[in-house]
């Protein structure tokens, strides 16, 4: 197995990529941490991995708050006793509002969970990875941190952002044994595409006719794209922001 007697933190586990993620890493033999704000989710996937027979626990975290980001971090090292790999999926999609009406507090909170949720996460991830000499960080951009998107400018902004911290920081731990890659995916089938859906249910439609595959992507695509950035298959692969969108940014 991949993973075998390795251990992996994910962000945002509760649901989503996040929690996809982590069940293909636990299938791979990896120890798997999730961490989500939504404890309820949060520990019923945790428990539903321990049933299966795999290691796991669940870490209540606000990736936005530096002291809860750190405690699960100490937490994930303190339980397992080391940290191969980290995906930082936490993230939110906010509400679609043009520019010049979107009011402070909603570009600072998702800024503050989308960005510096991602910054925060490396910044305490990194330290183990450096004590043991390597690891793999895996951040979640979007199709929309590689081009605009109408009236989610924030969010937009937000995602774009990981990908130059994804970038930048790729290039400051590559001769630290450490790889850091971002994937960027498209209109997938999680709870932020239902919210818009519910909220517009004809501009997702209208997106799906745009991807050349007419289809959304399901989280368990997305998942195993991130566990191949995770493991040595991947070995020669920094800094990369991989766009897994059906083809939509190729049209």
């Amino acid at each position: 197995m991949k993973f075998e007697n390795r251990v992996a933190l994910v962000t945002g586990g509760a649901s989503g990529i996040g929690r996809a993620a982590a069940f293909a890493l636990a299938a791979e033999g990896a120890s798997v941490v999730i961490s989500d704000i939504d404890t309820i989710q949060g520990e019923a996937a945790a428990q539903e991995l321990i049933t299966a027979g795999h290691q796991a626990m669940f870490v209540p975290c606000d990736v936005s708050r530096a002291v809860q980001v750190s405690s699960m971090v100490r937490r994930t090292v303190s339980s397992f006793g080391r940290l191969d790999c980290a995906v930082n999926s936490a993230g939110i999609g906010g509400d679609m509002t043009p520019t010049d009406l979107r009011e402070e507090a909603s570009w600072d909170r998702i800024m503050d969970i989308n960005l510096k949720g991602v910054w925060l996460s490396m910044k305490y991830e990194l330290e183990p990875m450096l004590n043991q000499s390597g690891g793999a960080i895996v951040n979640v951009s979007s199709a929309a941190g590689l081009t605009g998107l109408r009236h989610a400018s924030a969010y937009s902004a937000s995602k774009h952002g990981v990908i130059g911290l994804t970038r930048s920081a790729a290039l400051e731990y590559a001769r630290k044994n450490i790889r850091i890659n971002a994937v960027c995916p498209g209109f997938t089938d999680t709870p932020l595409v239902d919210e818009l859906n519910a909220a517009n249910p004809k501009m997702v439609e209208a997106t799906i006719q745009s991807i050349p595959m007419r289809r959304l992507g399901t989280p368990e695509e997305i998942a195993q794209a991130i566990v191949w950035l995770c493991s040595d298959n991947s070995s020669f692969v920094t800094g990369h922001a991989l766009a897994i969108d059906g083809g939509r940014l190729a049209s």
